[in-house]
């Protein structure tokens, strides 16, 4: 699992808690489509639930995002350190890139 350089810990602690919450809810989910899959269920039933776990994630990444913006992007980018503010914008523009959102 990748970790970024410069945080070890990342994230005010009640969105980590709700994002640990969602995810593990995520990991049920996973689990019971495995045994629809495993059972047989009709194919269309099985895409239907892997579409809620994908936008699952999603509401998971939007949560983990827009706290990152409002703590530590906002504090970078505010700083006087030229190299963080760039550093700062390159990682979001990877992870829009990454997700196909640019």
């Amino acid at each position: 699992m990748a970790m970024s350089k410069v945080h070890l810990k990342h994230g005010t602690a009640h969105v980590r808690a709700q994002a640990a919450v969602r995810l593990r809810s995520v990991e049920g989910h996973v689990r019971g489509v495995a045994r629809m899959v495993e059972d047989g269920t009709y194919c269309i039933d099985i895409i239907k639930q892997t579409v809620a776990i994908q936008r699952a994630l999603e509401k998971v990444n939007a949560l983990l995002l827009e706290d990152h913006l409002q703590t530590c992007a906002s504090t970078a980018i505010r700083s006087a350190d030229q190299r963080e503010r760039e550093h700062t914008i390159r990682e979001l523009l990877d992870v829009f890139e990454t997700s196909g959102r640019l």
